[in-house]
Parts: C-alpha cells; structure tokens; sequence
C-alpha cells in the first residue's frame, strides 16, 4: 500500500509547493474530493459549502465488509482528496487505495498527529476507528482539514474559513452539552453489543462495563455472550446497546427474561441524509439512546441542550475581558492587569481532581518542555473552581507537587464564579450518593486550556483530549504571527 501522510505534513508541502506551482484549482472550477464514510462526509461537507459537494463512498453500507465498485474506483482515480479513515475500518477500501495512481491525495485520517486515538480493546495491536464520537477530536482535526482544502483550492480560502468557524460553533455547542451530561450520571450502567463508545466514554465519563464484540467482523465468542447475559439477568447492566446496521443476532436472547433496557445507536449514520448536518444528527440522536437506555433524566437533558443551543458557540467573544481580583498560592494579588506580560495559559481545575486535572495539566507541561526557551514566552495559571478546598496553603503545596512554572490561584466562590463566567467555564458540584462525608465530593468542569496574548486577549483555546506535541506546535505557531 502506498504510504499515508498526515494532513499537517501535506498542509505544508501544499504550502511549499504552491510557491513554484500553480495550483491545480487555478486551472479549473471543481475541486474534486471524495470521503468515505457519512460523519466524516458530513464535516468535510460543512467546510465546502459554497464550493463543491463532495461525493460519499459508504452510504448504507457496513464499512467493516464494503468494497468500491468500478464506478467508484473510477470516481476516487479522479479525484483530487480522498479522505478515509484507515484499514481498521474500511478494509476493502486499503486495497482499493493501494492501486490508485500517485495523482489523488489519500488522506487516512486515522494517521493525523493531533488525534486522540485509542487502541482497539478487543484486538489491541489495532487502533479503534470511531474517534469522531469524541467531538473534540474534530476541534483538533478540523483547522487541517481547512488548511488542507485552502492550499489545493486558494481561490475559496475565504468560504472555508467562514465555513471552519461555522462548523467550529456547532461543535463547540456539543461540547458544552455534554460537559456535563454523562459525568457522575447515576442512573445505570450499560453494556455494548459491539464496542463503538470508547472515545465517547472516555470523552465524558460514560460508564459501559463491557461488550460482546469488537466489530461486526468479529466472531461472537460464546464465553462473551454468557458473560454479557448474566451481567444483564443479574442487574449489573440496565442498558444494552446496538449498533444500526451491524448485525447483532444475540439482542433476543441477552435482554430474554430481564427488565433491561435496548438502545440502538447509529454512529455511522445509516438512513440519515448525507450532508452537512448529519453529524450533528448522529450525536444528538446517540446522546438520546444512551439518556433513554439508562433511565436518565429527560427533561434535564433537554434544558441542557437547549441552553446549548442558546449560548454563543464560538464562546470567544468577551473571553478573559471583565475585572477580577484573585489570590495566588504565594498570597499574592492577581488581576486582568498583574497577568499582562506573557502568554498566559488559564486552565480551569481542582487540586482533589482524580483525572481530568492531572492529566491536562501533564499534557501542557509536556508541550512547555518540548517549547524549550521559548516556553519561558508562557505562563500557566491554574484556576480553582473549587474555593472552598483549595485555600492558599492547599494551593501553594499543589503547584510545588505540580510544577513550580504553574500559578495556582484562588479567591472567594462569588468571585471565582465571575472569572469562570467571563472565560464561559462551566462547572458544577457532584456528591456522591451514600457520602455521609461533605468534604468528599467531585466537580464536574470545563477542561480547555485557554491561551490569552500578553494583553490578555483571548486567542484560542485547546480541548481536553489534544497532544502535548500539537499544543506546542500550535503555542508556537501563535508566537510566531
């Protein structure tokens, strides 16, 4: 097979290139681009909007067993951009792109750097291929893909950036309705029949106990089905998820007998119109499965979309402006003004965090470390949303634990309440059912990493889930303008 570059390596040779070569776009109207299944068809089709459909490979078709007829080998031969998403997903289009001829650019998507991919848990030397079912992979993905269409096709530079910061909105309204809708939920758990929800578990906090398949390739294992059933006769799982699409015979007889409830997911769009909206389609209507298939709360979960929905989606403007004064771990006073200077990275946590917290703050000391001298151009505070644990003194042995770069700041509720709404951080208090302790407790929180400018100007922000190496590239990046 031929080799695959990442869509950040051929951005740039696109770029180099285009300073000796005339675009081909110079020379004709279309561009031509062909995706091979309907969510990643969907995004690719938001950002061309105004400029040329893209055609769709897979439609209605088990990925895992599709295989391109002449027509469509005929049509991939004549396009300029083939996106797909790599073997583990789409094995007969490998060998399909393994015979065409160096003039089409095939993007495996699967391969992109900035990308959050997990290994597969049933097979684990294979990366698990539904990672846009964590949003926050196409925020990563999605500046590429634009710089990626701007580069064959500069005519139209203006049309997908606006088309970019459009799809950017929609996503980002997603992320705010989840943030908060899966984390501590206490209503069941569930269990898959094919293994899909990984990056969405991991993403928000979804508890799925197990599941019966890989992939609908997979042999079902007898050992793994009565495993799952009793799991379900026994009340450990509430909930058994399908996949539309996928064969999944054993539904009958693992729900047999039992007040478990089914849900069938549809994360490959089956029966949804292609287009730009059919994402969007998808994770509103697998959210609403897995509510439903747990017994969740359907009206909260309505009020938290529609709330969603009618915030402002880029959530950009107005970021870090307002007043404030704050405490850092040393006792010191800190303002909009004492910030001024650097480049300030604000990241929104709490000291007792089990795992978000940790984690970002590693991931953006990581990329600082790979900045080398220039990381001294940055300063990271960490903000508390929880006050009322985190004093000064808890502070001040956190940031020494942590990393002695990092500012750890503090203040009153009323107060820390105000500078999460001025950067549109969320956050809410979680107690455990059956805690009769009430310093025991979690905080459910926004996990971005804002970057401010020295004025203290917002300019982006990062989601949980982004690579230390793509932070410091894109740190750079903004430095560098």
């Amino acid at each position: 097979m031929r080799s695959q570059h990442t869509l950040k390596i051929f951005a740039w040779c696109l770029l180099f290139i285009g300073m000796f070569v005339l675009p081909a776009s110079y020379a004709k109207d279309a561009l031509r681009v062909v995706v091979s299944i309907k969510p990643m068809h969907s995004i690719v089709a938001g950002l061309m909007e105004g400029v040329e459909a893209p055609e769709l490979l897979i439609d209605d078709q088990v990925p895992y067993s599709f295989k391109p007829t002449k027509a469509q080998l005929a049509s991939i031969q004549n396009a300029d951009i083939l996106f797909w998403v790599g073997a583990e997903l789409e094995p007969g289009l490998a060998e399909a792109i393994g015979q065409l001829s160096s003039q089409v650019e095939v993007i495996e998507l699967l391969s992109h750097q900035g990308l959050k991919v997990l290994p597969s848990r049933s097979q684990q030397d294979l990366r698990d291929p539904f990672f846009w079912l964590d949003n926050r992979n196409l925020m990563i993905i999605i500046d590429d893909i634009t710089r990626l269409l701007q580069a064959t096709d500069p005519l139209r530079t203006h049309l997908y950036e606006r088309n970019r910061r459009n799809i950017l909105t929609r996503l980002s309204r997603i992320d705010r309705e989840y943030e908060y809708g899966y984390r501590g939920m206490k209503a069941g758990l569930g269990l898959q029949y094919f293994d899909t929800l990984q990056y969405f578990e991991q993403a928000y906090a979804l508890k799925v106990i197990d599941h019966v398949a890989g992939s609908p390739i997979e042999a079902i294992d007898t050992a793994a089905l009565l495993k799952a059933r009793e799991k379900i006769a026994m009340g450990e799982a509430s909930c058994l998820l399908s996949e539309k699409g996928f064969p999944a015979k054993h539904v009958s007889l693992l729900l047999d007998q039992s007040e478990a409830n089914h849900g069938e997911l549809n994360s490959l769009g089956f029966g949804m119109q292609p287009g730009p909206d059919l994402y969007f389609e998808v994770m509103d209507h697998n959210t609403d499965v897995i509510k439903h298939c747990l017994n969740a709360d359907m009206k909260e979960a309505a009020s938290a979309r529609a709330l969603a929905k009618q915030e402002r989606a880029t959530a950009i403007d107005g970021i870090g402006s307002g007043q404030f004064l704050l405490t850092d771990h040393l006792g010191r006073l800190v303002s909009k003004e004492t910030m001024k200077g650097k480049y300030q990275i604000v990241y929104f946590g709490y000291t007792f965090c089990p795992d978000i917290c940790p984690t970002s703050l590693q991931v953006l000391f990581q990329a600082m470390d790979i900045l080398g001298e220039k990381s001294e151009l940055f300063q990271p505070y960490f903000i508390t949303i929880d006050p009322t644990r985190d004093n000064v003194a808890v502070m001040r042995n956190y940031v020494q634990y942590y990393d002695e770069r990092l500012i750890g700041v503090t203040g009153s509720s009323e107060m820390i309440g105000r500078v999460a709404a001025q950067f549109k951080a969320k956050y809410e208090k979680v107690e455990e059912a059956g805690n009769s302790d009430p310093d025991m407790y979690l905080m459910d929180h926004t996990a971005s990493l804002y970057i401010l400018d020295p004025e203290g100007r917002f300019l982006t922000k990062f989601a949980h889930g982004i690579e230390p190496e793509d932070v410091a590239s894109q740190l750079l990046e903004l430095v560098s303008k």
